[in-house]
């Protein structure tokens, strides 16, 4: 497949580039993310696959006086991910509706994996995300590492969801060239 990008590359890239392509991106010029511009990529990610189709996965974006204050108090136990959020022009948090990924409608669990499903379709929807960031111009970076109890109630976050992901996102300044690889002879086994 083929997909068209931005006119500040002006060039074809095909799903292989992109996600050869795509580094995390940790330092970022002061442009603003256009809000149309977060609303495509966002329907893009929609297209993420998840656990039955329930598309479980939401994004809330924060920017000024809130974005710094996540920055500040809610990275103590990894302070570089605060100075990444601070320079950031935009933060994208990743939070999930519990309960429906892996389950069914009982509220049983469907597998073995329990309640773990859902962290799954998070990480899809959240690289989809990145993906799609990747193909308009911007940068992004997927942190775990922070105080996901003070981030959530600084967010406000529904009971009924759970923040699993912080996304700094904006045009990049900084351009990592990709880490080695693993060969695909240490990835793949093939049995029959």
């Amino acid at each position: 497949m083929i997909v068209k990008i931005n006119l500040d590359r002006s060039v074809l890239m095909t799903a292989k580039d992109c996600i050869r392509e795509r580094r995390s991106i940790r330092k970022f010029t002061d442009r603003p993310v256009d809000h149309a511009l977060l609303s495509e990529i966002v329907e893009t990610a929609s297209y993420a696959p998840s656990w039955k189709h329930t598309q479980i996965t939401r994004y809330i974006a924060v920017e000024g006086d809130l974005k710094d204050k996540i920055a500040a108090e809610c990275t103590q136990a990894y302070p570089k991910n605060g100075e990444i959020i601070a320079n950031a022009p935009l933060l994208i948090a990743v939070t999930y509706i519990k309960g429906r990924s892996g389950f069914e409608r009982d509220g049983s669990f469907s597998t073995a994996k329990g309640a773990s499903w859902q962290m799954y379709d998070a990480g899809v929807a959240s690289q989809s995300f990145c993906l799609a960031a990747y193909e308009k111009g911007l940068g992004s970076v997927i942190m775990g590492i922070f105080d996901e109890a003070k981030a959530a109630s600084l967010l406000n976050i529904p009971e009924e969801r759970e923040l699993v992901a912080l996304i700094p996102v904006g045009y990049p300044d900084e351009a990592p060239s990709a880490p080695r690889r693993k060969p695909v002879e240490e990835l793949l086994t093939f049995q029959s």
